[in-house]
């Protein structure tokens, strides 16, 4: 390697480190059986995947094989965001809602019920009908991978199956309505 190409790979490492950038890593859950019940089955595979692949933890198919319960529930909808000046749909506001709670294998809630909402902009028009409704389909998926990456963050907070008392994880709930994203 020229020493040009030397000098441009380690001012790319410092930039790197500089910023904060860091890998993922692996995750020590608590728990080393996980049960899910509930949610998409898109969902459910994708975090089956990042769990098992990013931790010592295996999801499990049986309720009572389980250190732990992980219930998900999820909403979506869809608002007008802007109109033109004949009345007519330009945006529309997506909006996807996990609900989730955790609770051990003797009834313990780890997570209480909680709250993750989503939401995404998206121009229309009746032209692209089929197009739109595609784009909308694929807005939603980014919404849900987005929220099972944010859950399994969450899921690494419980630090033990039987919390002492204030050592509880809190419940986390959207406290006012998320304003329309930026296009």
């Amino acid at each position: 390697m020229t020493r040009r190409m030397v000098l441009t790979l380690a001012c790319s490492v410092l930039m790197l480190s500089a910023c904060g950038f860091q890998l993922r890593g692996q995750q020590d859950y608590a728990f080393k059986r996980l049960y899910v019940a509930g949610g998409s089955p898109a969902a459910s595979a994708r975090l089956t995947r990042m769990v098992q692949g990013g931790s010592d933890t295996v999801v499990v198919t049986s309720l009572a094989n389980s250190d732990a319960t992980l219930t998900i529930g999820e909403g979506r909808g869809v608002s007008t965001l802007t109109l033109n000046s004949l009345g007519v749909v330009e945006e529309y506001q997506m909006n996807l809602s996990m609900t989730y709670s955790l609770v051990g294998k003797d009834g313990t809630v780890l997570i209480p019920p909680s709250v993750i909402s989503l939401n995404r902009a998206m121009t229309y028009s009746d032209q692209y009908s089929q197009a739109k409704a595609a784009e909308a389909d694929i807005l939603y998926a980014d919404m849900e991978n987005d929220a099972i990456d944010q859950l399994t963050r969450r899921l690494s907070i419980v630090r033990s199956l039987h919390p002492a008392p204030g050592q509880e994880v809190p419940a986390v709930a959207p406290r006012a309505p998320l304003p329309p994203p930026p296009l």
